[in-house]
């Protein structure tokens, strides 16, 4: 449950933006979240913005960490740790690593993304195996896809109802689409006030943990910062919810609405 809850962190809290004309983060932003379930404070999850190069090439390097803390703990332990290198122009990905520890269960991955042959190696460290996949148009893996899509859609391009698709990597599992509906706007109440968001559904599996398809909710800020505010999952047994619990660093101004 835990791993599906920080995937979905991960993931699937991100804005839309116009594509590189206005760039909706910078090195050094950085947001940290923290997960209920039901009256507990189940986990924290942060993403940090920093820059380096490989190649020679320009390139953001996203943190992103997430682990249990307090009472929750005691359950369940999760200390994940995912990291992303990607293109500073266009956002496509050259390297991801995910390093997870979930109650014992463990995983230690690093993907290569090469695409003068156009192929992308994952090296399972944990199962001393590598594997090779085709690598297929605006191929993302799961960290860059957050920063990749805060930067290439625009807000009035949006549909209610429609989905927008996205082609990605980041497991042995191989590339999929992941799909994303667009609900319309909505006002979050948050530690710092009122919000005015976006609010999207992605489809998930339905059975083992989410009780639908559309078991999942997130709300993302509409300013320019397209920061994730909320994230709701009813599950098989009870619920989880994320919210913004302190951010840094921001591109642009973030908007609070004044009664």
């Amino acid at each position: 449950m835990k791993k599906l809850i920080l995937l979905t962190l991960f993931l699937f809290s991100f804005g839309v933006q116009s594509q590189n004309t206005h760039s909706a983060f910078k090195t050094g932003e950085w947001l940290k979240f923290r997960m209920h379930y039901g009256f507990l404070n189940a986990s924290y999850a942060t993403l940090q913005v920093n820059s380096t190069t490989i190649n020679e090439t320009p390139v953001y390097h996203v943190v992103g960490h997430g682990e249990t803390t307090g009472v929750a703990s005691w359950f369940f332990k999760v200390d994940d740790t995912y990291e992303s290198y990607f293109d500073k122009e266009d956002g496509k990905p050259f390297r991801f690593v995910r390093k997870i520890n979930e109650g014992g269960y463990t995983k230690d991955v690093e993907i290569n993304f090469d695409y003068k042959t156009s192929k992308a190696e994952l090296n399972d460290k944990k199962n001393k195996k590598k594997l090779n996949f085709t690598l297929q148009d605006n191929i993302q893996d799961l960290i860059s896809a957050f920063y990749f899509l805060r930067n290439n859609y625009k807000t009035e391009d949006l549909e209610i109802g429609k989905a927008i698709t996205l082609k990605m990597l980041y497991d042995d599992d191989g590339i999929f689409n992941f799909k994303l509906k667009y609900l319309g706007k909505d006002i979050v109440n948050t530690k710092y006030g009122k919000v005015e968001c976006l609010k999207f559904r992605p489809l998930v599996q339905s059975g083992r943990v989410f009780k639908e398809q559309e078991s999942l909710s997130l709300w993302v800020s509409n300013d320019d910062n397209r920061i994730p505010i909320r994230i709701k999952a009813d599950l098989a047994v009870g619920a989880i919810k994320a919210d913004l619990d302190g951010y840094n660093g921001l591109k642009h101004q973030f908007k609070i609405i004044m009664d």
